[in-house]
């Protein structure tokens, strides 16, 4: 709480400007272990079960999620490496099943959309969605808290899965709800209106626990002397933004609960690139291992801009180090970027990506390999180099368009290249991948 502090009238912010909707924040309850303990059987809520990422020659990789009992018993967090994982006979360790849980989350917004319409539900990320039911939620109960407990009732009853809603007047107040009331709250639901702005969100003072508020920015707030939520409403708004930019603009409204967005609004991205990253399999120390990996990558993403009918005249890659290199470099790694002629050759990009990284790489151990096209122009036609013969570049652009089709048609692995068959090489292996792991549905005990 605020010492000293009371909190202001409501009135001082006009509400009677905002429309009083209703949105809720849905979150399924530690989705992939709830998933997996309802295969088994298990109640998600009581098993003590992890679910880690598969890593060959590593030290067992990581927990992706963790059950509310597995965190609570035995202090379990996402991220924490297997090594660390605490010895006990209960705990029950399962690897990721992507496509699975790919079907529970259709599975689980087919039902939101039933409370709704198609274009007011907003998968959030595959374990929440948004939904804006303010025209349509008086058809299923006398108010939004019976509805949302209906909606509850019904996605555990279908699927075993619990779910944590928030519900608010706006989507931040219905996210702030989830995050920090209903996650907390025995009936899993938290609830708040504008008229509870000053006694539940100001008094908040661990800002970096607010969505949208990271570390850097709580940090940041600290040394101008802002230590609450509180303090954020009561800035003067002009001089916050002045000092912040858009960002203080952003946490103002965000402290009086304000949110304007429109869940059937369509964004248009100012700027946009095609990227692809991933994490090794195991440390690369090797040069010609990780060239064949940076080379993969090139391939890949020239591929997705050929796709869309691009080229591109920025690159951009990231070397991430391994935790020991990390340590002794006192560096995560480094990113660099290249203005380039657009094109969208694949030879042409991938000896572009090895020049920089050969440019930059000392040797150090990697684990994370991370490449970005963006600058993006249409794809109008091959761009002839005055020093390359003409033949050599328009063959390769045939190549390129001959492959890409090849792979549309028959899958990725339908056609690779010779070097992902070498030492290194991980397209094969991703190729089977969703989200970067397992797509298998078989049980696995």
């Amino acid at each position: 709480m605020i010492a000293n502090k009371e909190p202001l009238a409501i009135s001082e912010y006009n509400y009677l400007s905002e429309k009083r909707r209703v949105f809720m924040l849905i979150d399924s309850k530690s989705f992939y272990a709830s998933v997996e303990s309802v295969k088994r059987g298990l109640n998600p809520l009581k098993s003590i079960l992890v679910v880690m990422s598969e890593q060959a020659n590593t030290n067992g990789g990581l927990v992706l999620a963790a059950s509310p009992t597995a965190k609570k018993q035995l202090g379990i967090t996402n991220v924490m490496r297997q090594r660390d994982l605490p010895q006990d006979q209960r705990l029950v360790i399962t690897h990721p099943r992507m496509n699975l849980y790919i079907q529970e989350n259709l599975k689980i917004n087919q039902i939101y959309r039933e409370y709704t319409t198609e274009d007011r539900v907003l998968p959030y990320s595959i374990d929440e969605s948004i939904l804006d039911l303010t025209e349509t939620w008086e058809f299923f109960g006398p108010t939004p808290e019976q509805v949302a407990r209906q909606i509850q009732e019904r996605v555990r009853k279908e699927t075993g899965i619990y779910l944590t809603i928030g519900i608010g007047d706006s989507p931040v107040l219905a996210k702030i709800a989830l995050d920090i009331e209903a996650k907390h709250d025995k009936q899993l639901m938290g609830v708040w209106h504008y008229d509870d702005v000053p006694n539940k969100l100001w008094p908040i003072t661990k800002l970096n626990d607010i969505w949208s508020i990271g570390n850097r920015t709580a940090v940041k707030l600290d040394k101008m002397g802002i230590h609450s939520v509180y303090d954020i409403a009561h800035q003067d708004p002009y001089f916050f933004r002045a000092k912040l930019g858009i960002i203080g603009e952003q946490l103002y409204a965000l402290s009086w609960g304000v949110d304007r967005t429109e869940l059937t609004d369509v964004i248009v991205p100012k700027s946009k690139s095609y990227s692809n990253s991933q994490v090794l399999p195991r440390d690369y120390h090797k040069r010609d291992e990780i060239e064949v990996v940076i080379r993969e990558m090139a391939d890949q993403v020239a591929s997705r801009i050929r796709s869309h009918k691009k080229q591109t005249s920025l690159v951009s890659l990231f070397i991430g180090y391994s935790f020991a290199e990390a340590e002794k470099q006192g560096s995560h790694g480094f990113r660099k970027q290249l203005r380039i002629q657009p094109t969208n050759d694949t030879r042409n990009l991938m000896q572009i990506m090895i020049t920089l990284f050969e440019k930059y790489w000392q040797g150090e151990i990697i684990r994370n390999i991370g490449i970005d096209y963006g600058g993006l122009i249409d794809d109008v036609g091959v761009q002839l180099d005055l020093f390359n013969q003409p033949e050599k570049e328009i063959n390769s652009n045939k190549i390129d368009k001959v492959v890409d089709e090849l792979r549309k048609r028959f899958g990725t692995t339908a056609i690779m290249r010779a070097m992902s068959k070498a030492e290194g090489g991980t397209a094969i292996n991703r190729a089977t991948l969703v989200g970067g792991h397992n797509g298998g549905n078989s049980y696995d005990g």
